[in-house]
């Protein structure tokens, strides 16, 4: 997949938050959804104290009943500190990396993390959005800001997360019972595009289909990397 960069990122974490002002702006959340086939997900996994990143992305079809065309994996050294609210600065580029590689450019793409669910509007997913320029979502497992009320029990059921008067997400029950998921826009798509493509995709788990692999995958990776690691010093 080719796209063309948006920026450096050998960037402090001061210039970093100036470019997330910067760009947000670009951010689209008002463009409908095109008609849908090929949902990537996209996901990082990394053990603390660990001087790599995993990254994942994996495509499915949705026309031919969820079937997997293709699955990519990147393991990446650290280039940007862990610190809040600038994660995608330290998360996106090796994700970008993994896009890179992949021959099937999917019609949208789910993000273990926040669209413009983030204090600057600028989140994993948003920021990822405007590199790939194609529809983007943010599926996260936790809250990063804004306050709502808790969604009825039944799968479907959602309720608007708010920010300082601001509708910037919604609170998803993908599975009866089951904790929520925090949906928002990332780039190119509204937020009922967005949360009509999560539960389309999570018909029977808490997380979308696309989600799981990925992050099996991500798990996978680092366990692989880790084993090859010890086996490299173990005399």
């Amino acid at each position: 997949m080719h796209f063309e960069p948006l920026h450096p990122w050998n960037l402090s974490p001061a210039e970093a938050r100036t470019l997330q002002a910067a760009i947000a702006s670009q951010v689209d959340t008002t463009t409908a959804l095109p008609a849908w086939r090929y949902v990537a997900a996209a996901d990082v996994s990394y053990t603390r104290g660990d001087t790599h990143l995993y990254a994942a992305v994996v495509v499915l079809d949705t026309q031919a009943n969820m079937v997997e065309v293709e699955r990519v994996g990147v393991v990446a050294p650290i280039s940007f500190p862990y610190v809040p609210g600038l994660l995608s600065f330290r998360e996106a580029p090796p994700v970008l990396e993994a896009f890179r590689l992949l021959k099937t450019v999917p019609d949208v793409v789910l993000c273990d993390g926040q669209g413009i669910a983030h204090p600057r509007r600028l989140g994993l997913a948003s920021h990822l959005g405007l590199w790939l320029g194609i529809p983007t979502i943010g599926c996260a497992k936790s809250r990063l800001c804004g306050s709502y009320q808790e969604p009825g029990p039944a799968r479907g059921t959602l309720s608007p997360l708010l920010d300082q008067g601001e509708t910037i997400g919604a609170v998803v029950r993908t599975k009866n019972r089951v904790k929520p998921l925090f949906v928002s826009p990332g780039h190119k798509i509204t937020l009922d595009n967005a949360v009509g493509v999560v539960l389309a995709t999570a018909p029977r788990h808490r997380l979308p289909q696309p989600a799981r692999l990925a992050h099996e995958t991500v798990n996978a990776l680092r366990r692989t990397h880790r084993l090859n690691h010890e086996n490299r010093e173990t005399p």
